[in-house]
Formats: C-alpha cells, sequence, structure tokens
C-alpha cells in the first residue's frame, strides 16, 4: 500500500467497491469506477499499475484499459516516475471540475449539429421545433455550467485555498 497512513484493507476494499458500485448506477464503467475509487481513497492520490492490480486483483490489461478511458475523460493523468520506465496514475483533487469543464466542447459539438438540424428540418416543423428546443437547453446548460464553475472556483478557494 502507498498511503502512509496504516488502514485496514478490507474497509477500504469495501469502500472502494462501495462507491464504484455508485459510479457504475451514474453511467460509468465498471472497470474505471473502481480503478478510479482506489486512486481518490489513496492519500497520496497515486498508484502504479502494479498497486492498482495488486489492491483490486485486476489484470495488468484491465488497469490499461480502465485508466485510458479515466484518461480520456480527465478523471485521471499519467505520470512518469522518476529514473524509471514505470507510470504512475494520478487523481487530482479539482478531477471532477476538469472533467465537467471538459464536457463543455461536447456541448459545443451537439449545439452546431442541432443548429444545422433546426436548419435542415425547418424551425416550424414539429421535428425543427424539438431540435430547437433541445438546442436552447443546451445553451441554458452552457451558460449555466460556466457560472456554476466559477462559483465552485472561489467556493474551493475559500474551502482548501489556492489550488
Amino acid at each position: 500500500m502507498t498511503d502512509a497512513v496504516q488502514r485496514d484493507p478490507e474497509t477500504v476494499s469495501k469502500f472502494v467497491e462501495g462507491f464504484a458500485a455508485q459510479l457504475v448506477e451514474a453511467g460509468m464503467q465498471r472497470m474505471p469506477a473502481r480503478v478510479f475509487a482506489a486512486l481518490l481513497s489513496c492519500d497520496n492520490g497515486s498508484m502504479t499499475s502494479v498497486e492498482l492490480g495488486e489492491q483490486l486483483r485486476i489484470s495488468p490489461a484491465a488497469v490499461s484499459g480502465a485508466v485510458r478511458y479515466l484518461a480520456q475523460t480527465h478523471m485521471v493523468s499519467r505520470e512518469r516516475e522518476p529514473g524509471s520506465r514505470r507510470e504512475r496514475y494520478r487523481v487530482h483533487g479539482d478531477q471532477w471540475y476538469e472533467a465537467l469543464t471538459n464536457r463543455e466542447a461536447v456541448i459545443k459539438r451537439w449545439e452546431v449539429a442541432l443548429r444545422e438540424g433546426v436548419a435542415s428540418l425547418g424551425a416550424d416543423t414539429p421535428a425543427g421545433r424539438r431540435m430547437a428546443e433541445t438546442l436552447a437547453f443546451f445553451e441554458f446548460v452552457e451558460v449555466e455550467v460556466a457560472a456554476m464553475m466559477e462559483r465552485w472556483r472561489v467556493h474551493r478557494e475559500k474551502l482548501f485555498g489556492t489550488p
């Protein structure tokens, strides 16, 4: 275990599996959810593939696939261990902020596609109106998320200081 504080491994495992189950219920894939929960529960927020495999009792291939997914969604980052070829995988305190912020690019692409849909279908048709309402929803969400993220940044700074 990489943590400076010794914890009961069974208690940690129960937390990891329980939190992972909550993430799976919310739509995350099972193995990435387990890896993310393990990293989140580690004091330094960082583990190697071997450490993750041992803690979660999973194969290196399972770790690799999970980390690839988590890195693509900006939930973890990869770091090279100094003087080694091994990589460490790290979660950061702002991983939720980063993950949500990176979703904004997806919403922008959906907005472009929806605008094209409204133009293609005709704004006065039932399908065009549905597209326009969906577009208006995403435009609203985009503005609200940006404002909420700014409020979170200020709130986080008050609670935890400057990152």
